[in-house]
């Protein structure tokens, strides 16, 4: 058992009040290393427990242990810390449910971000934007000349599982190289995820980046293609699921409104798919209010439709609806 470890079941075995004393001690780094292990501590024995307060030649009995967690560790921390330093730890030990190094990466401008990248390989920079958004990927990304980037998705496809020592150790770097200058390591489908990225790019990128994919392998683009989902897709549901986003969408202000703006940016088929769930005055009137947007800029009209995309997407992990391609197979041509 490391030393970090033995030191958390000491903390938690004499009381916060106790602990708190030895946390004021102790340099940031070391609370940092305790703060870590009592956080993934979980059940503790009691036999353990007493192994360890012998140690330190105090005696301890517990019939049940005790159970070391975040909550309990944020709990410890803010009798003995200041409130800001129990913060900055707790981010750095939630991982990425938490702010963590990749939500802090995440939320960094793209364009500081894909300076710093450019220069490093590709299998690093596919590791790096496989544990960020896909939005905020697909913002970077379009910033990296065309080979570099398809390079990038290339690798982030076929990544293998990365090693807990290996992404630990490019935290650390990144913690000191990058978010100094700027203020749990679980395998994810890449196919779904490079899909997500290529929902979130501009049009014009994502046709350039298709192509260059496509080059590159058919058969990646092919099965990347088969999970997107675009406003364009839309076209894949059915009547009665469309009947049901349209329902959800006007349920929801925020949406509703956004409406108008998304549909000025597709085209009429599209359109019509919306204005056959209503009635014809409302069809009308959302005609009218598409038509009195007059010019909008098409990166307004594509931020839209990601909203309505975002709504239709929960609906369909939630079960509401269908969005699969295999849908489309039973489309209706008059």
């Amino acid at each position: 058992m490391s030393g970090s470890r033995k030191a958390a079941i000491l903390m938690l075995a004499i009381g916060q009040e106790h602990s708190a004393r030895i946390f004021r001690s102790l340099q940031e780094d070391e609370v940092r290393d305790i703060s870590r292990a009592m956080s993934s501590l979980g059940l503790v024995k009691a036999s353990i427990v007493e192994a360890v307060c012998s140690e330190f030649s105090q005696k301890f009995a517990s019939s049940d242990g005790f159970v070391g967690s975040y909550e309990t560790t944020e709990d410890y921390l803010k009798r003995a810390l200041p409130a800001e330093m129990v913060e900055k730890i707790m981010e750095d030990i939630r991982g990425p449910s938490g702010r963590s190094v990749w939500a802090k990466m995440g939320n960094m401008p793209e364009t500081a971000l894909a300076n710093y990248l450019r220069n490093e390989q590709p299998q690093t920079v596919a590791v790096i934007l496989s544990y960020i958004s896909p939005a905020h990927v697909a913002r970077v990304l379009s910033l990296f000349p065309e080979d570099f980037a398809t390079d990038v998705i290339m690798r982030i496809l076929h990544m293998s599982p990365v090693s807990k020592d290996v992404l630990e150790s490019l935290e650390t770097t990144l913690r000191k190289e990058l978010i100094t200058a700027f203020g749990r390591s679980t395998k994810r489908d890449s196919y779904a995820f490079v899909a997500e990225v290529y929902n979130n790019f501009d049009r014009k990128t994502e046709a350039l980046l298709t192509e260059q994919l496509g080059r590159r392998s058919e058969e990646d683009m092919e099965k990347v293609n088969k999970l997107k989902f675009t406003f364009d897709d839309i076209k894949r549901l059915t009547p009665d699921d469309m009947m049901r986003v349209m329902a959800a969408i006007n349920r929801d202000g925020e949406a509703k409104s956004r409406l108008p703006l998304a549909l000025k940016g597709t085209n009429e088929g599209i359109r019509q798919l919306f204005f056959g769930c209503v009635s014809k005055r409302a069809a009308g009137l959302l005609e009218d209010e598409i038509r009195g947007l007059g010019a909008v800029r098409m990166r307004d009209a594509e931020a839209a439709q990601m909203e309505l995309i975002t709504l239709i997407k929960t609906m369909a992990n939630d079960g509401e609806i269908d969005i699969s391609p295999s849908s489309s197979d039973d489309e209706i041509i008059e």
